[in-house]
């Protein structure tokens, strides 16, 4: 079976961005958040806003989506963008076995505003800090060693390096050409509300630095203040091990 490699992000992270980066390459099969879609359509859909009237996809379940990627994974290399609450929280070791896993973290003060301003009627559960960095511990506790983690800002300041240094930790070729893209419509990606999260992507042309267009946590209200806070340590926690602390650590000394 050819490799399958996931990045596992929070909710605006750049994630998408990084993943059509992905689909540049041109060598893997791409898989959109497939446990998301599971998660909130599926037989055994898990979203904690579901009502009798959410669309549901007959035949698509976690495991469905599982059996998917490893079924494709015969064929071709296999990299799936998605995010840690998605899963069961029963998953077990074995059905995390078969991914190469790696971690995309971006700080909460920038990315929970951005949350907040598109999904305002979102749960906590829906943010998903703690599941990621339970995901990022299980991970490191079973290799004896952290999985790769990639920081937002320091993928849009640095790309080239970033990429190259994720690639190597992931097993791999990096592909610079993948970089840089043509500005278009992404369908590719828009299971969840005909993409309407993905409008910057589809104005890019690249990883870059992105130009910030919603507000501050401290404009935010009381109760997305607390969920700010609640996500910080666990931002950190995975913050010390990104790709790149140790030149940052030396710099700094």
């Amino acid at each position: 079976m050819n490799k399958i490699v996931v990045l596992w992000s929070t909710p605006r992270t750049t994630s998408t961005a990084f993943e059509w980066m992905m689909r540049m390459r041109g060598d893997m099969a791409c898989f959109h958040e497939p446990f998301g879609e599971a998660w909130y359509k599926g037989e055994d859909a898990a979203w904690p806003r579901l009502t009798a009237n959410s669309e549901r996809v007959k035949g698509l379940s976690v495991q469905s989506v599982h059996d998917s990627m490893l079924e494709k994974a015969l064929e071709m290399p296999v990299f799936s963008k998605d995010m840690p609450h998605f899963l069961p929280p029963d998953a077990s070791d074995g059905f995390l076995a078969p991914f190469t896993h790696s971690f995309l973290i971006r700080n909460p003060a920038k990315s929970i505003p951005s949350i907040y301003k598109r999904g305002p009627d979102w749960v906590v559960a829906e943010y998903g800090f703690e599941a990621h960095r339970r995901l990022f511990d299980r991970i490191a506790d079973r290799d004896g060693a952290p999985p790769p983690v990639i920081d937002s800002d320091d993928l849009l300041e640095n790309p080239e390096d970033i990429v190259s240094a994720w690639c190597r930790a992931v097993g791999l070729e990096y592909l610079p050409g993948a970089l840089s893209w043509e500005p278009g419509a992404r369908p590719e990606v828009g299971w969840y509300d005909n993409g309407s999260w993905h409008d910057s992507l589809s104005a890019s042309d690249g990883l870059k630095p992105q130009p910030r267009t919603y507000g501050s946590i401290e404009t935010q209200p009381d109760h997305i203040k607390a969920i700010y806070e609640q996500a910080l340590p666990h931002y950190e926690h995975l913050y010390q091990y990104r790709i790149g602390a140790d030149q940052t650590q030396v710099a700094m000394a």
